[in-house]
């Protein structure tokens, strides 16, 4: 089954580094648990998945989308947009560190896919490497109801990127 609008989404466990400014950007603190109805719980927020840490379309368009449009998403009433991808907590902090994301996106580590599984949102990149990931998707949720899914059909960053989150908004 695939979340669909009007469901709750899945309560779920994921991996986090929470930012910190003054953090070393060699320091390698262990990520913390983010229970995700915990922290959505009457707010408005987005989620959004990546296939993989520093791929292509992920470090290209996908992420800087998200992080470009934190301001005009808060603006929008957004209290948190989060970014999970199929590995672990470590891995995302990295990622994060890289891309200097700061404390618009939290990057959180979906490392056993089960809340992706829980979606209905996997895919199978075996062929490349990768093994079980999640699907590029945006999931837009108000008080833990889906609003909006976004899943893309096809190569590339269109119903999951920014930009069509905001036109839900």
């Amino acid at each position: 089954m695939t979340i669909k609008v009007g469901d709750i989404i899945p309560d779920a466990t994921l991996q986090y580094v929470p930012f910190d400014p003054n953090e070393d950007i060699t320091a390698c603190p262990r990520p913390i648990a983010l229970k995700l109805h915990d922290k959505l719980k009457g707010k408005k927020a987005v989620i959004f998945a990546i296939p993989g840490p520093f791929t292509p379309a992920c470090s290209e368009t996908h992420v800087p989308g998200f992080i470009n449009a934190h301001e005009a998403l808060k603006s929008k009433g957004v209290s948190d947009i989060i970014c999970i991808s199929v590995t672990d907590g470590f891995v995302m902090n990295a990622f994060a560190k890289a891309f200097k994301v700061g404390d618009k996106v939290i990057m959180a580590g979906d490392g056993s896919a089960e809340f992706s599984k829980a979606l209905g949102l996997t895919q199978d990149l075996t062929k490349n490497g990768m093994g079980i990931r999640s699907k590029r998707f945006a999931i837009l949720v108000d008080d833990l109801v889906v609003k909006y899914v976004g899943v893309e059909q096809a190569p590339g960053v269109t119903s999951s990127g920014a930009e069509a989150v905001l036109a839900k908004l």
